[in-house]
């Protein structure tokens, strides 16, 4: 592992001879206008060309040029461009369109001096792993494909694998786990919030009959690349597709990137990565690739299909029940200028309830979009299996139920003196919702 590290070290430091030349190029898909660079080897030989697609989020050009630059030095023109802004989003993105921009990319590359037509292929990192298949399954003008820590399954059941596993390894366990990454995921995509949420890579990955080179990280902790691995090469091989070559690099992460644990990037690309790329597009000139494939890398778990809601779980009635339960709390401190003097001997265990409940269901809102958005892929601090935060408001929940149960008893035992009023009853009523909508979501779960 040392000796992989130095020799990782010493090829980054060692001065790279750069491409002869770099042009940029502009090209038109579904309305848009998208701006790139030609990345063009030395010499004047036709050859092989790549397009590079992007990975989620937002990408410019700059982001895949120290890869096209080891392409053009293997002989390899590379096109690389500013990812589309319109009409994609982390609300809004469409794969057929992404493979449209790939494709029109590609028509790009081949009216280029200096670039084979019939040898034009695209290549794909993350979710350019769902999108550079796709492409090459709608178009013949594709001649390879290949890929960067592709996915075998769909982006749902990935992301929950991914969040998952990051969790765990903070150390965290329980309800917070699975609410995340279970009951989060089920109710964004069931929303709509999750875009191509349920895009499956297996019909298209059918369809694909150019030369597959598909690239994992051993310890790929955004994609679970055992499964990755073992669909890609059962997909093809089911469909008569054996030009495919399927390799795992030790000590890589998601990207390619040298990593000690997955989780983290250091300097540098996996040994052997870029040179492979290069011998393997330019060897396409010699003949059919000869189907192999490594052995899939070990994950520290399975990706598990997520189940649809049940009725009681849609989006629609669960953010009907935390606003009914918000609104109750909240309206008791609103309302106080109409305190009336019966109402005095509940006042103090209903305060407690109305404070109770405002922070645990407002608070949960502000956690849940800080995971929702990242924090679940770096939790923080964690005692008892939880995070901070989370503990919090579990205690916090447990305190909703306790002065409820309180208040409750309090306007029993005094039910001849006073009435618990509009104030006091919608209180509670706010504490009935919120006891099952709280379980639902893991903050009365262990």
């Amino acid at each position: 592992m040392i000796a992989a590290l130095l020799a990782a070290v010493v090829a980054v430091s060692s001065p790279m001879p750069a491409a002869a030349s770099a042009g940029d190029v502009s090209f038109t898909s579904h309305g848009v206008t998208l701006h790139g660079t030609v990345v063009t080897p030395e010499g004047g030989a036709r050859g092989p060309a790549i397009v590079m697609v992007h990975g989620s989020g937002e990408h410019d050009r700059d982001d895949y040029r120290t890869e096209a630059e080891a392409f053009a030095k293997a002989g390899i023109t590379t096109l690389i461009y500013d990812k589309r802004t319109e009409g994609y989003s982390l609300f809004e993105r469409d794969y057929s369109v992404l493979a449209d921009d790939a494709l029109a990319a590609v028509r790009t590359l081949r009216s280029r001096p200096g670039v084979d037509p019939a040898r034009v292929g695209v290549w794909g990192l993350s979710e350019g792993g769902w999108v550079a298949p796709l492409a090459a399954s709608k178009s013949e003008d594709v001649a390879f494909v290949v890929t960067v820590g592709a996915n075998g399954v769909s982006p749902d059941r990935q992301q929950a694998w991914a969040f998952e596993t990051y969790l765990r390894r903070g150390g965290v366990t329980g309800s917070m786990v699975d609410m995340v990454a279970s009951t989060n995921m089920r109710t964004l995509a069931s929303a709509g919030a999750f875009p191509e949420a349920g895009y499956d890579p297996v019909p298209v990955l059918e369809k694909v009959r150019q030369p597959v080179l598909g690239l994992w990280g051993e310890l790929d902790r955004l994609t679970p690349p055992g499964e990755a691995v073992r669909i890609f090469r059962e997909t093809l091989e089911r469909k008569g597709n054996r030009q495919y070559t399927l390799k795992v690099f030790p000590q890589a992460q998601h990207g390619l990137r040298n990593t000690t644990d997955g989780f983290d990037k250091l300097d540098g690309y996996a040994p052997g990565y870029l040179d492979l790329v290069g011998t393997w597009v330019t060897g396409l000139a010699e003949g059919p690739v000869q189907a192999s494939a490594d052995p899939p890398p070990r994950q520290v778990s399975e990706s598990v299909a997520l189940a649809p809601l049940a009725w009681y779980e849609q989006p629609w009635l669960q953010i009907g029940v935390w606003a009914v339960a918000l609104l109750a709390f909240a309206a008791y401190p609103v309302t106080a200028l109409f305190r009336r003097r019966k109402d005095v001997p509940l006042a103090r265990p209903a305060r407690w309830l109305a404070t109770t409940g405002v922070l645990a269901t407002a608070g949960f809102l502000a956690y849940y979009i800080a995971l929702t958005m990242g924090a679940a892929q770096a939790p923080g601090p964690v005692l008892f299996g939880r995070t901070l935060p989370w503990l919090t408001l579990q205690l916090i929940a447990v305190g909703v139920v306790v002065t409820a149960a309180v208040t409750a008893v309090s306007w029993w035992r005094r039910r001849n003196e006073t009435s618990p009023g509009i104030r006091v009853g919608l209180l509670l009523a706010g504490a009935v919702v919120f006891v099952p909508w709280a379980v639902h979501w893991g903050l009365l779960v262990p």
